[in-house]
């Protein structure tokens, strides 16, 4: 069973994808966030090394601000069309919004947001997994060795005029690192051009060049009697 560790605040889990994205190691992300090493590789795995998209309220729902009124409203005894007048909502809105979450004595609009925000939650197939034949061309140009770029490409110029058989490189590698599972992700992440269970962005690679070297100097350094050559071995 897997121990229970602290919920992360929407701050701390945009610093802990930060601090993975600059390069840093899961004791330093830890150490970070004053968590096990455990717990922040549990959460990158899950996401296969690539970080989640921010959560968006969409404008047609209510916000806090307003559910904060419609608390108020019922406070004062105001009527149901009432608030709906006074935040131009439709009164069944309203009328929905207050039975969901109990009744006029009992709404409260902080916990009413945050059960909303629950219920929004949504395990959106991405297109890679609800499309039969895009995932056979594509899987099969991955088993090719193709790499997620050049499939993007070469879907758009193969079907040009059909969008259903186009998708960007980075639909494809959260495909693999988030959605596919077992064996068949072993499979393909194999066939990419590094075969890594976790993304890391190219900033980070790029920062860990030296590898476990200590003190490395660059060629740059050089004394100018190595650049001439003139001394047999240089």
């Amino acid at each position: 069973m897997r121990k229970a560790w602290k919920r992360l605040e929407v701050a701390e889990v945009r610093r802990l994808w930060g601090l993975w994205k600059d390069g840093q190691t899961f004791e330093a992300i830890g150490a970070a966030l004053g968590l096990p090493n455990q717990a922040v590789y549990w959460m990158v795995a899950q996401r296969g090394g690539l970080a989640p998209r921010d959560r968006r309220r969409s404008p047609q729902v209510l916000s806090l601000l307003e559910r904060e009124e419609i608390s108020r409203g019922l406070v004062r005894g105001d009527s149901v069309r009432g608030i709906a007048r006074q935040l131009v909502r439709a009164p069944s809105t309203i009328s929905r919004e207050i039975r969901r979450h109990g009744d006029s004595q009992s709404y409260r609009a902080i916990e009413a947001d945050r059960q909303a925000w629950h219920r929004a939650r949504r395990p959106k197939l991405r297109r890679l997994v609800a499309s039969v034949r895009l995932r056979r061309v594509v899987f099969g140009r991955l088993r090719a060795d193709w790499s997620p770029q050049q499939i993007a490409a070469w879907l758009v110029s193969t079907y040009p005029s059909d969008s259903a058989m186009q998708l960007s490189h980075e639909t494809i590698y959260r495909t693999l690192y988030v959605q596919a599972r077992g064996a068949l992700k072993q499979e393909l992440v194999s066939h990419l051009r590094r075969h890594r269970g976790l993304r890391r962005s190219g900033g980070a690679r790029r920062s860990n060049r030296q590898g476990q070297m200590v003190g490395g100097v660059s060629i740059a350094e050089r004394p100018l009697s190595v650049a001439d050559r003139g001394v047999p071995g240089h």
